[in-house]
């Protein structure tokens, strides 16, 4: 395991710690929170996948708003949906998965998402950032690799590799279980927060 240069659990713990701090300060909703129904989140974070979580948040709402329920979410005329959710990025794609996941949910899960990564990466659109993120979000200790995860861990030598699957494996290996629900939210908030700072490599500076 390829972790980084005299990196050590106390020390990454100490940084997760003031990454939190550091990106309370500004209040923001993610795209995996508040939502009342668990197929609502699902669907919320396949959208948010490069996409920022303000924009899929009120993409999001406006979908549920016209298409409450899962059944008739299912049953969309695929333009309508690409009418509602244009603003995500990739939005062609994630018409498709929206529609397809919707029947699957209930044919599969009586409209229930699984609580297994093995189960949530079988369905439409699903991969496992997406699984790992819904299933933290329910309390699951379990880390979602997204591009915020991927560049703050490479920066702070938690991890030297590029690839999401291998950068969990690290990020599992270098943290306690404890942590680990808590690794992508910490790190989407501190990264939306202080993007100019990241991008400027002063990064360290701040923790």
């Amino acid at each position: 395991m390829l972790l980084g240069r005299n990196m050590n659990q106390t020390t990454a713990i100490r940084q997760l710690k003031e990454l939190g701090r550091l990106g309370s300060v500004k209040k923001m909703r993610l795209a995996a929170e508040g939502w009342r129904e668990e197929w609502q989140t699902l669907i919320a974070i396949l959208m948010s996948a490069r996409t920022r979580d303000e924009v899929t948040v009120i993409v999001a709402e406006n979908l549920f708003v016209e298409f409450p329920t899962l059944v008739e979410l299912s049953k969309a005329n695929p333009k309508d949906i690409a009418r509602i959710i244009g603003p995500v990025n990739f939005f062609q794609n994630k018409t498709k998965y929206v529609i397809s996941l919707a029947g699957e949910l209930l044919k599969q899960y009586a409209g229930k998402p699984p609580h297994e990564l093995e189960k949530l990466i079988l369905l439409s659109g699903v991969g496992r950032k997406t699984a790992n993120v819904f299933l933290a979000e329910y309390g699951a200790d379990a880390i979602g690799v997204d591009t915020h995860v991927s560049y703050i861990s490479q920066k702070l030598g938690w991890t030297k590799h590029t690839d999401p699957d291998k950068i969990e494996q690290d990020l599992l290996a270098l943290f306690p279980r404890t942590c680990w629900r808590k690794l992508n939210s910490t790190l989407v908030r501190f990264g939306k927060t202080y993007q100019s700072r990241i991008e400027k490599d002063t990064l360290l500076d701040l923790i």
